[in-house]
Parts: structure tokens; C-alpha cells; sequence
């Protein structure tokens, strides 16, 4: 390629990068906490409003039923009171079999579809998202606390633990939601949910065995080795009768999710088709006298809405430790469920859903809930859906299911008491079907392998161990890939492409070539401690590289660094920098920078590098002018 030497009155007049105009340390930490905290800045439209708007708008920020309210209208009514009935039938089957995952009474588990949709229906900002209990929380929580207290030697006990379980848990999300710390749910990736729910489906599964084969006893540990066993060693007590009534429960309720499949219009008939089962079911077992034939009901359920339960939490010290570990762990698989569904509906109707204020919805949800005997709550999928396609408008359709849940509460709970326990488990088996997602693996085996082991370290993690470990195993190798990330940047070196004054990365682009005397590389990560080391290291390496390269039109004279990508740099940083300086200086080699950052800039002039190297000369705007520049400079020489 031919040098071309650039004029002298074009040097003069090119644009220089801005090294003048410094923050103070002050603005400069207020603007990086304020991106931190509320990158989305939230209050903006409160700028400059008179005291009562700005009240007015914090309280509709922080409860939504303020900004949506006003304007509702009776057309809106109309399909939030068909959404509201729909999600109610579902959720009369869901909450007695969930409420039988975590070892509560039948009953309890109604309760979780009362209170938290109201206190929903005011703090949260889905219009989709209708709230409950969810089957794989029931079975962690169960599991985590089941360690600690016995269900069967002291069930008082026990569910007062999961209630205060419920109690830390909402001090936890309101807190992280107040204090804008969403960032925190962002650990556990779209691939160790995946994984972990898939194997926590396959657990729940066997653990449904129980019902099944009308066994009385079976394992309370949750990995698959343990549940086969304690399946197996009990043929003698199998009742097929049992097994019978429970494949047929399970052959209509997938039946009607193949009809809506083939037939959305038909969604409906999968809805209501729990409720269905549970109907025929006591209608069956009342009338056959079921429980003489070895099938088990589920046997009373108190009338009367939620008991008070807020002079039940249990705060002494000898649990507090395995109710803490418990709400922290819960917590965050809640909101990330939670959010998740929320924002995936919201997308289908261009609705942008705010995650901190899901979190303070969520957290005075169980905070409340916990104080009206009800465990943890969030925004299960299947509900949530069922909600959106019955065609709610607003988060109102909570609040009707919450009323047709107090009448059943008042006046249909006994009622339920025929259901056999071989329906509840063809209920939650046939839910449970849904959570392994087959094709979301499939993807992420073709799309990214390293996702593909983290999502299966998380699934062979639950069925194989337990389910804390499994998310353990999961969290820790994402944790690991984002720290070989930081401390590996990327980067790459870049050459011209033929006929363009464009410069790309040479191995995307091999046709592209490389400058004579000039080295051209592109860092797109900051530059600090735990990145310093590998970028010295990497830089020298291309000059080297560079240097032995046959073909050369004389040795290499200048570096130039395009640093658009560097966002921060620290102290260690600016020394790697400096000792770079010095090494290539000795070999004759000139560095030049592209295009630094504000807050790069502020470090580089205050520490002097940009003066070591040779003045505010050397920096450029864009890589076509350094390469002008350089140009110029080796003409001129």
C-alpha cells in the first residue's frame, strides 16, 4: 500500500480530542451511582414540577394503581372480570396441589391466591402477571426447611417457618427493588433457570409417584437415586387402582394442551381443565366410596378466609439461620421467574415493565402474605399466561380472582375435601411437563456449548443431589465464565479494507490487509487490575508478530490504539500503559490513542501519560486520521 503524505494545513485543522474539560470527582462519582442505581431514570418527568405533581408522581411510581385507576373504564372491566374467573378456576386445583408440594395443609395453599393479588393489584406494574403459588419454590422451600423441622413430628412448627420464610423473603425483594439492586437477579442467566426448573420438574415428577401408586410413606429427599428407591422397594403397597385413575386424570389434562396447540381459539378447555379433574374426581371418589379402595383424599378443609398469622412468625435463633438461607435463595428465584414472565408478556403487548418496582411489589406481596398465612408467592408462568390470552386489561383481573377465591374460601372449601390425591398429582405432573424445555436445550447445544453446560449443570445438579446444590453448581460456572471474561478481554488487530478507508478486525475480515509501519489495535474492554497483566502482555505479542511478518516495507514505526471500547481504566491500568510506553519507545515505536473516553481522558491527563507520550498531539478522533497522521509523520522523517 502506498504512503500517502498528509498536507500540513489538514493536520492543523483536523478535530482534536477534547483533554480540556475535567469533571470533578464529586459529578463524576454522582453521574456513575446515578447509571449505576437508575439507568432507566425513572423520575425525569418530575423535573421541574411543582411540589403536588412530584408527590403525585412518586406515589404512582412506587403504587401503579394511582396512574391506572383514574382512567379505568368499564369496557376494560369487562375483560379483566372474564380474565379474573378464568385464572380462578385454574388456580383452585394449583393452589391445593401446590400447597401439598411444600408439606402444607390443602387450604393453605387457596390462601396464596387471596391476599398477595390484592396487595399486587396495588404495587405492581404488569398487566399480565397474575401471581400465586408456584410448584418449584413449594418444593424448594419444603426441601430447605423440611431439614430443620419435621412436617410430621411438629406441622405447627413448620408452617410457621415457611410464613417466616415468606416474611424475610419480602423484606428482601422490597429492599433490593427500593435500593435498585436488580443488577443482583441478573446472575442467574436464562440457561440456569432453564436447567434448574427443567430438573426441578423431573423431581417434582417422581415425587408425584407417591400419589400415583397410592403410596402412604415415600422419601423426602428430592434427588432421583433416592426417589426410585423408596418407589421400588414399596411394590408390595402399589394400588393400581390408583394408577389407573391417575393416567386417565393425566391422559385428559395433556389431551386438552395438544387441543389448544392444534386449536388456540380452544385455550380455554386446557384452563379449566384442572378444575375439571378436580370436580370429577370428588364426584367420583364421594360416590364410589374411593378411599375403601385404596385412594387416598384429601381429607378436610377448614372453612373461613385467612387466619391472622403475624404473631405466628418464628424469629429464634436455633432457625433463623435456615429460614435466612431459605429467603435469600427463594428470593431471587422468585423475582427472576417473576420479572421474567412479566417482561415476556409485556413484550407481546409493547409494554415495558419496570424490574425494581416488580421487586417492591413482589416483597410487600409476601410481606403482607406472610402476616395472612400464606408462603411465598410470585408470578407463575402458567397462570400468568392464562391471563393474558383470556384478554386482561389491567392488573384489576388480580383482584377478581382474589374475590372469587374469598367466596370459595366462605363457602366451597369443604367441598374439596373428596379430591383424591392421585388427581392433585396428575395436576402438577401435567404442569410440570411444561418446565423441561426440550427445544431451549436443543438451542443452546447449537448456539453456545458453554451455555449448554451450564444449563445441564444445573439440571444434573438437581435431579442427581439437590436443588440448592444444583443451582450452586450453575450460578458458580456462569460466575466463572463472566470472570474469564473480565480478566481475558477482547481484542483484535486491524487492517484496511481494500478500496474503503474502513478498518476491521483482520481474522473476520482475511481478504483485508495490514499497513506498512503501522499496527493498528482495537481494545474493547476497561483497562484495570484484573485485565492489565493479559493486555501488556497481548500488545507486545502483536508487536512482535507484527514486526516478523514477512513483506514489511521497513520496521514497524508506530501503534496505533483505538480505544472507543475502553470505558473505565484504574490505576494499574495507566501503568500497564506507562510500561508499555517505555518498551516500545526503546524499540523506536510511537503510540498514538483513538477516539478515549471522558472518564479515560480525565486518568490519562492527570496521571501525565498523555504528556509521556508526547503531548495531546496523540490523540485522535477516529483511526482514519491517526492513520493520516502517522503517514505524515513518517513522510516527513
Amino acid at each position: 500500500m502506498e504512503s500517502s503524505a498528509m498536507p500540513e494545513e489538514v493536520q492543523v485543522q483536523r478535530m482534536k480530542v477534547n483533554f480540556s474539560d475535567n469533571r470533578s470527582f464529586l459529578s463524576s462519582f454522582g453521574y456513575d451511582l446515578k447509571e449505576t442505581l437508575l439507568p432507566d431514570d425513572p423520575f425525569r418527568h418530575l423535573k421541574g414540577q411543582p411540589p403536588g405533581k412530584v408527590a403525585l408522581g412518586l406515589l404512582q411510581y412506587f403504587a401503579p394503581i394511582f396512574e391506572w385507576a383514574p382512567k379505568y373504564t368499564f369496557a376494560k372491566f369487562r375483560y379483566d372480570l372474564l380474565a379474573g374467573i378464568t385464572i380462578a378456576s385454574l388456580a383452585i386445583p394449583q393452589g391445593i396441589s401446590y400447597a401439598r408440594l411444600a408439606d402444607l395443609p390443602p387450604v393453605v395453599g387457596l390462601y396464596g391466591s387471596f391476599v398477595p393479588p390484592l396487595v399486587y393489584a396495588i404495587f405492581g406494574s404488569s398487566n399480565n402477571l397474575a401471581v400465586g403459588p408456584v410448584a418449584g419454590i413449594s418444593i424448594l422451600q419444603a426441601s430447605l426447611i423440611g431439614h430443620e423441622v419435621s412436617v410430621e413430628e411438629d406441622p405447627k412448627l413448620y408452617a410457621n417457618l415457611l410464613f417466616t420464610t415468606a416474611f424475610f423473603t419480602g423484606i428482601i425483594q422490597a429492599a433490593l427493588g427500593i435500593f435498585r439492586l436488580g443488577i443482583l437477579v441478573d446472575f442467574l442467566s436464562r440457561s440456569t433457570i432453564t436447567g434448574f426448573m427443567g430438573g426441578t420438574a423431573c423431581i417434582v415428577i417422581l415425587q408425584q409417584m407417591k400419589g400415583f401408586f397410592g403410596l402412604k410413606h415415600f422419601t423426602t429427599k428430592t434427588d432421583i437415586v433416592s426417589s426410585l428407591r423408596s418407589l421400588f422397594t414399596q411394590t408390595d403397597e402399589w394400588k393400581w387402582e390408583s394408577v389407573l385413575l391417575g393416567l386417565f386424570f393425566l391422559a385428559f389434562l395433556l389431551g386438552t394442551k395438544h387441543v389448544r396447540t392444534k386449536f388456540p381459539r380452544l385455550f380455554w378447555l386446557s384452563v379449566i381443565a384442572p378444575l375439571i379433574v378436580v370436580v370429577v374426581g370428588c364426584l367420583f371418589a364421594y360416590l364410589a366410596d374411593l378411599e375403601k379402595h385404596g385412594i387416598r383424599i384429601v381429607g378436610s378443609l377448614s372453612k373461613g378466609l385467612n387466619p391472622v398469622s403475624i404473631y405466628d412468625l418464628n424469629f429464634q435463633s436455633e432457625h433463623l439461620s435456615v429460614v435466612l438461607n431459605a429467603s435469600l435463595i427463594t428470593a431471587i428465584l422468585a423475582l427472576s421467574e417473576g420479572i421474567a414472565v412479566g417482561r415476556s408478556l409485556g413484550l407481546l403487548k409493547n409494554e415495558q415493565i419496570d424490574g425494581n418496582k416488580e421487586m417492591i411489589a413482589f416483597g410487600f406481596m409476601n410481606l403482607i402474605g406472610s402476616f395472612f398465612s400464606c408462603y411465598l408467592t410470585t408470578g407463575p408462568f402458567s397462570k400468568s399466561a392464562v391471563n393474558y390470552h383470556a384478554g386482561c386489561k389491567t392488573p384489576m383481573s388480580n383482584v377478581v380472582m382474589a374475590l372469587c377465591m374469598m367466596l370459595v374460601l366462605l363457602f366451597l372449601a369443604p367441598v374439596f375435601k373428596y379430591t383424591p390425591l392421585v388427581a392433585l398429582s396428575a395436576i402438577i405432573t401435567a404442569a410440570m411437563v411444561g418446565l423441561i424445555e426440550y427445544e431451549e436445550a436443543y438451542h443452546l447445544f447449537k448456539v453456545d456449548k458453554y451455555d449448554f453446560i451450564i444449563c445441564m449443570a444445573a439440571f444434573i445438579g438437581v435431579l442427581f443431589f439437590n436443588m440448592t446444590t444444583g443451582l450452586a453448581i450453575s450460578i458458580g460456572l456462569s460466575i466463572l465464565r463472566a470472570l474469564l471474561y473480565i480478566a481475558r478481554p477482547p481484542g483484535c488487530k486491524l487492517a484496511n479494507i481494500g478500496g474503503t478507508e474502513i478498518y476491521r478486525d483482520v481474522q473476520q475480515y482475511p481478504n483485508s490487509y495490514l499497513l506498512p509501519n503501522i499496527m493498528i489495535l482495537q481494545i474493547g474492554s476497561p483497562i484495570y487490575f484484573a485485565t492489565a497483566g493479559y493486555l501488556k502482555g497481548r500488545i507486545l505479542r502483536w508487536v512482535e508478530e507484527q514486526e516478523n511478518l514477512s513483506g514489511n516495507d521497513g520496521d514497524l514505526q508506530h501503534v496505533i490504539l483505538d480505544m472507543g471500547g475502553v470505558t473505565a481504566i484504574d490505576n494499574t491500568g495507566i501503568g500497564m500503559l506507562f510500561d508499555v510506553h517505555r518498551d516500545l519507545q526503546k524499540k523506536g515505536i510511537k503510540i498514538a490513542l483513538v477516539n478515549p473516553r471522558l472518564y479515560v481522558v480525565e486518568k490519562l491527563v492527570a496521571s501525565g501519560l498523555m504528556e509521556a507520550m508526547g503531548g495531546e498531539e496523540n490523540g485522535f478522533l477516529s483511526v482514519k486520521e491517526a492513520v493520516a497522521a502517522c503517514r505524515f509523520s513518517m513522510t516527513r522523517a
